[in-house]
């Protein structure tokens, strides 16, 4: 399937070390660890002797060695002593399965296969990049296990049309819940929405008043969105305050998720602790409505569910997934 050959996350960074650790990507189990240059490895969560869980394992040496029988792997795979058979030279058909995986926005990326064509790169996001032009701060929120499906999560957080219900005091109120009209076109890899305004009561930690919002979106793959909101001047207590919010989402099954939400900002003085918990707070608003939608897997077809003036986004993001051939968390 397509989504196979896609860089999802599957951890923040710093949450990978030298200990064995379990994740999941796309139904597919995988244990996460560091060999002893400090590179991540991503590999099947399955040892090639007896199927053990190698996440029950430990790192020694700078390998990863199986819980049940010894067996240990070096970074790539590469089995390289069975403690019953100290004398014997495993070969190829020994070795762990593993999956290619890199860094970037502070978080590890794992693809579980190659694609047919060109390899296709984790979109650039220079906002979140760790030396940019603005030299934003950046801090990260999560991870939020979420029993829904990755693209529902992703549609809600297009949706501006919630905020004055779900959100309601902090990113919207029942006063102002009117969405005037916005752009919205397709772009070489998603889609791209400006002009998106919304009165909010407290945007941002630094809102001194209510003000309207301006926002642009951006769906940079599947199952991976950017925000940018700029709040009217005067209404914060940060001068030209802006931010970008970028969603990224593990799908873990066709019905759950494991969610992170990067942030880039030109607020260098609050504590990451203060930023972070304004971002729990509203993900935490989000989570029962999420976890409430039925079917659980967004439907693609265009009769599917009824669609009002204010759904234009997600409309042209179920769209772009049909077209793209998506097939993990949707219905088609």
């Amino acid at each position: 399937m397509l989504e196979h050959t896609l860089w999802h996350p599957v951890a923040l960074s710093q949450a990978v070390g030298a200990q064995a650790q379990a994740a999941t990507l796309l139904g597919e189990e995988l244990v996460l660890w560091r060999d002893d240059a400090g590179v991540a490895q991503a590999w099947r969560d399955q040892c090639p002797h007896r199927g053990a869980r190698l996440s029950l394992g430990r790192v020694v040496g700078g390998e990863l060695e199986c819980p049940y029988h010894g067996w240990r792997f070096a970074a790539g795979g590469r089995c390289t002593h069975m403690p019953a058979a100290p004398d014997f030279q495993p070969g190829p058909r020994h070795g762990a399965h593993g999956f290619a995986a890199q860094e970037a926005y502070g978080m590890l990326w794992v693809r579980l296969a190659e694609p047919e064509g060109p390899p296709l790169p984790i979109h650039a996001l220079p906002r979140f990049a760790a030396e940019d032009e603005l030299s934003l701060r950046k801090t990260t929120s999560g991870p939020y296990a979420v029993a829904a499906s990755a693209p529902r999560i992703i549609e809600n957080f297009l949706d501006m049309a919630h905020f004055g219900l779900v959100h309601e005091g902090w990113l919207g109120s029942r006063e102002h819940t009117a969405i005037a009209p916005y752009e919205v076109r397709p772009t070489p890899y998603g889609v791209l929405a400006t002009g998106c305004r919304a009165w909010q009561p407290r945007s941002s930690i630094h809102a001194e008043s209510g003000a309207e919002v301006e926002y642009s979106y951006e769906v940079t793959a599947p199952y991976m969105a950017v925000l940018t909101k700029q709040p009217e001047p005067g209404s914060s207590a940060i001068d030209d305050h802006h931010e970008a919010i970028a969603m990224f989402v593990c799908p873990v099954t066709e019905e759950s998720s494991v969610v992170w939400t990067r942030m880039a900002m030109n607020d260098f003085d609050s504590p990451d602790a203060r930023l972070i918990e304004f971002q729990d707070h509203i993900f935490g608003q989000d989570r029962p409505v999420l976890e409430s939608q039925r079917p659980k897997r967004l439907p693609l077809a265009p009769d599917a569910e009824a669609h009002g003036a204010a759904d234009r986004l997600s409309t042209a993001y179920r769209r772009y997934l049909r077209q793209a051939g998506i097939r993990f968390g949707v219905i088609a």
